[in-house]
């Protein structure tokens, strides 16, 4: 026994010797790469720590998708190294070079990763500092409305009332009410902004409404899924925030407040809750209860009237109209609905019409709720149009107040063939946003601004929504349970085989358990997105041979099953931000695809049969490890629109110059050469849509939002310095609207590096961030040659500048910053220019400047060392241009933001005019000791909203001087002294 044990010991010495031998370097490049790890982890750890401390730096700001992006891939990256550590120590000489390979591949990525963690500009946007949640707040309705609000309002600022109840039918105006007072919470200093609005809906759990209130307290839990844990540190965390509101929308049933951890007590949170039924209020012990009534009969007709968007009614008409008010129940959101359908409408006939089938839809409904529910019908009745009809029900596939992006649902629209075909996808596009134009103009759909996106989405009203799912139960059936923390996929049973569409997106649902296989022949749509769904059984998909859309994306799946393959009536796979996805089944059989997305995934190898897909319009391979695309795939994806690349490779010219329909297109390339010969690609068609084009594949662009639907050309890493790009003038499109720098190696002046921006009609917005060389935009020179270069920057609207030491002004004259006349039209059209940590700049606008700054709506400083004042010129021999009675007008100013500029001491040192001013930001700016936009009235701006400060600068704030004497008393009301967060 010992002999056999004395020869395996030396077979498996002479095995791991052998194996050495085969890769001697393995065990090296792996402490390097282990070096570079705790590296990597020290970043994050000093990445995690300023963002959960952010302070003073980092008030009222959110922070970007390309720090979350970050942090995940990082912590995929420590994750793998740990399972490759546990690999390389079992290792045998069989396994040891795809070992070598992992970690060669492993430390470019890691140290890659290591160097964008420095975040040029910062790990935040900017947005309003107090919202967490962004609340439309819709006009209100009458006397009724403001007797309501003045008794919530009341009770809110009593503080011997620490829960109210507001209750009423569906429809009634509860929402808009507490919008209204959330709103008006924001600038109350007694809460310091700390007011969060959780949704509750009427299928919740105690866990997911502790999910929701940690997220709108922006706190990680780490205790688990133990509730009693959970709740004793929400608890906690509400004892620390101090006074604050918390206001529970929608609740159905009584909800146990101590369980959850709410603490409503003096020193810690008030409760409101808007509920459709008063026992709720009584059981949830609420001091104080109001009952929203339905509107008077006049204002129920005022409310109609504005809806309708008429001002004068034939006699017989405006009869019509009364009697459909009255069979509305003085219900708002009846009315609103109602008049939406019937905006436009002139012919008595329909009028009547319109009435009968309004009168017979409402027949037999003695309750005046269930009343709600035909009108609301009625006006989905009255779409006419199907593919109006079937847009709208598509909707209810997203959960109860879930803000949609337009640009995604147009997608699926598209994707799902719910519209009229046609030609071109900018022409579809353009039709999906008529749709939702028309759903909007209906009041079927709500139009919602999200502050920190800068964008507009759609949601449903919660009954609208009701009313939607209510119509799938009877014809091409859907099966929704969207965002009600499932933990597991609904039973079997549940799976009938009549089901057409099934969406269980944004749910916790972490595996599906082996051997379920839902008979669903006709399912065409099935939607598990947002969900940390780990693996799929293969046997789940083999009764759903009818599915056309399946979207698994933003999911935790490492490995798609096999039956997906066989899925040959897919049309559409969506795959983004699916991290941890390392391979994806053959997709030869999947002849029919049109939409391919594979963003923002794990895997490293194009799947087999891409190149079958000769029906693909929509390929989406963006932030994906590819090593290569073979050659010869894109070139038999003839009838592609839609194309976007993965931004570490050089596209190959000649396959995407093979793309004749091609009107979308994102991608990088490599050498100066390539760039000019796509851009001539692109110019030779018809103009694309939209394209976003990057010079070298490292590009820095925490300016580019991946949603970002423009023109773009950027350039990254050294792209302007590395002779290996090749030489040769760079070409810009015509018709660019956004011209990207970063680390690119810009120097001197920008205009002057790229003379074709003197006569760039189109571009819109233009980032220069890193840049170490740049020291100004613009070098002046004389009016007459000023004029022969032309114009640059005549369309130009926003000018972001980030992280650029060198930089002296916008406008460089005769070596230092400008003093000079302007050629007609440059910044003309300028409406925001934000500049962060610029060190060397004293000045921001030149006197001579502002002049041609008209339009200027948004000006935003922050973190520059060097800076004295914000408006001013100085002469040859140091006077300044501007005296303390010269007159400066900025007319359409709104935004003025000003942090940490420790050496500023004057704005302006003339009188300043803007009566547009609406917010003003100023902190950490404590040399500066006037603030000419608030003085020298004798009242506040008519536009005025309010002044933030951090409330440990009151001191500061106290000591401003004041050319009008009571300046100070009148401004007080509008200054709020928060301590950001």
């Amino acid at each position: 026994m010992d002999k056999l044990l004395e020869i395996v010991t030396n077979a498996a010495e002479i095995v791991t010797k052998a194996a050495t031998l085969l890769c001697p370097d393995l065990e090296e490049n792996t402490q390097t790469l282990q070096r570079k790890i705790e590296l990597l982890k020290s970043r994050k750890v000093d990445v995690q720590e300023d963002l959960q401390n952010a302070g003073k730096k980092n008030a009222g700001k959110k922070r970007k998708r390309v720090v979350e992006d970050w942090l995940i891939h990082v912590e995929n990256n420590i994750t793998e190294f740990e399972t490759l550590e546990q690999q390389i120590q079992c290792s045998r000489f069989y396994s040891r070079q795809k070992l070598a390979e992992r970690v060669e591949r492993m430390t470019k990525e890691v140290m890659e990763l290591d160097e964008q963690g420095d975040f040029p500009g910062g790990l935040f946007l900017e947005v309003d500092e107090s919202i967490g949640q962004l609340m439309l707040t819709p006009p209100h309705n009458g006397q009724a409305f403001l007797q309501n609000f003045n008794d919530i309002w009341s009770s809110l600022m009593d503080d011997n009332i620490l829960s109210i109840g507001i209750y009423g039918m569906g429809g009634v105006g509860k929402t808009t009410l507490v919008m209204h007072a959330h709103d008006k919470l924001l600038n109350e200093p007694k809460f310091s902004g700390h007011v969060y609005w959780i949704t509750v809906s009427q299928e919740f759990s105690i866990h997911k409404l502790q999910s929701d209130i940690a997220q709108a307290l922006k706190l990680h839990f780490s205790c688990g899924s133990d509730e009693k844990k959970r709740a004793a540190q929400l608890f906690q965390t509400f004892q620390q925030r101090g006074s604050s509101v918390l206001i529970l929308d929608d609740v159905w049933k009584q909800i146990d407040a101590e369980k959850i951890g709410i603490p409503p007590r003096r020193d810690g949170c008030k409760l409101v809750i808007t509920s459709r039924l008063k026992e709720v209020c009584d059981r949830m012990g609420c001091q104080r209860i109001i009952k929203v009534n339905t509107l008077s009969e006049q204002e129920a007709w005022e409310l109609f009237l504005k809806k309708l968007g008429r001002v004068e009614l034939h006699p017989e008409v405006e009869e019509i109209c009364k009697k459909m008010v009255k069979r509305c129940g003085a219900l708002p959101l009846a009315l609103v609905t109602l008049a939406g359908s019937m905006r436009g409408v002139t012919d008595i006939h329909e009028w009547r019409d319109a009435s009968e089938e309004l009168k017979e839809s409402c027949m037999g409904r003695a309750d005046m709720e269930n009343e709600v529910l035909p009108i609301l019908l009625y006006s989905y009745d009255r779409l006419r149009d199907p593919k109006l009809q079937r847009c709208f029900l598509y909707c209810s596939l997203y959960p109860e107040d879930y803000p949609i992006r337009k640009e995604e649902l147009i997608e699926n629209f598209i994707s799902e063939e719910l519209m009229d075909r046609r030609l071109s996808w900018r022409a579809e596009n353009d039709q999906g946003h008529a749709i939702l134009n028309q759903l909007e103009r209906a009041c079927l759909l709500e139009r919602v601004y999200l502050i920190y996106l800068d964008e507009y989405h759609v949601k449903m009203h919660d009954l609208i929504r009701d009313m939607a799912l209510g119509i799938t139960k009877h014809n091409r059936r859907y099966m929704v349970k969207a965002g009600l923390h499932l933990r597991e996929i609904p039973d079997v049973q549940e799976w009938t085989e009549d089901l057409d569409k099934i969406s269980l997106m944004k749910n916790s649902i972490g595996e599906i358990s082996i051997g379920i296989s839902p008979n669903c022949p006709r399912l065409s749509t099935l939607i598990l997105s947002q969900n940390p769904l780990k693996s799929i059984p293969d046997c789940f998909f083999t009764q759903m041979r009818g599915l056309r859309t399946l979207n698994l994306s933003s999911t935790s799946i490492q490995y798609l099953p096999h039956s997906i393959s066989d899925l040959e009536n897919l049309r559409t796979l969506l795959l983004r931000h699916c991290f941890e996805l390392k391979s994806v089944p053959t997709l030869e059989k999947l002849r029919l695809l049109t939409r391919l997305d594979l963003s923002y995934t794990g895997i490293e190898e194009l799947p087999d049969g891409v190149e079958s897909l000769t029906n693909l319009k929509v390929l989406d391979l963006f932030s994906t490890s590819f090593s290569m695309i073979p050659t010869g795939v894109l070139h038999s994806l003839s009838l592609l629109q839609q194309l976007r690349l993965p931004n570490r490779k050089g596209v190959q010219i000649e396959e995407v110059s093979a793309l004749k329909q091609l009107e979308d297109f994102c991608g990088s390339v490599n050498s100066v050469r390539d760039l000019n010969r796509l851009i001539a690609f692109l110019q030779s068609m018809m103009p694309p849509s939209f394209y976003f084009i990057v010079l070298i594949s490292k590009f820095y662009g925490h300016i580019f939002r991946e949603q970002s639907r423009s023109k773009l050309v950027g350039f990254g890493k050294e792209s302007l310095m590395d002779s290996s790009l090749g030489e040769g003038e760079i070409l810009l499109p015509r018709d660019i609207e956004e011209l990207c720098f970063s680390r690119s190696g810009l120097s001197g002046s920008l205009a002057d590096g790229f003379q074709m921006l003197n006569n760039a009609r189109y571009v819109k917005k233009c980032s220069v961030s890193s840049e170490d060389e740049i020291e100004c935009i613009i070098r002046l020179s004389s009016t007459e040659e000023q004029q022969s270069r032309g114009v640059p920057f005549q369309s130009l609207e926003k000018l972001l500048l980030y992280g650029l030491p060198n930089f002296i002004g916008l406008l460089m004259w005769e070596g230092k910053a400008a003093v000079a006349p302007l050629s007609p039209g440059i910044f003309t059209q300028l409406t925001d220019l934000e500049i962060n940590e610029c060190n060397k700049m004293k000045k921001i606008i030149p006197w001579s400047l502002l002049q041609t700054l008209p339009n200027l709506q948004k000006l935003e400083v922050n973190y520059c060392k060097e800076i004295e004042e914000i408006i001013g010129d100085e002469d040859d021999d140091g006077s300044p241009v501007i005296n303390s009675s010269a007159e400066v007008t900025m007319p359409r100013l709104k935004k003025l933001t000003l942090v940490n500029l420790p050496e500023l001491k004057s704005i302006c040192k003339g009188m300043m005019i803007c009566d547009s001013i609406e917010n003003i930001k100023i902190m950490l700016c404590t040399n500066l000791k006037k603030v000419p936009p608030l003085d020298g009235q004798p009242s506040p701006p008519p536009s005025l909203k309010k002044i933030n400060v951090h409330a440990d600068e009151k001191e500061w704030w106290e000591s401003l001087e004041w050319e009008h004497p009571n300046a100070n008393n009148f401004l007080q009301p509008f200054v709020n002294f928060k301590h950001f967060e």
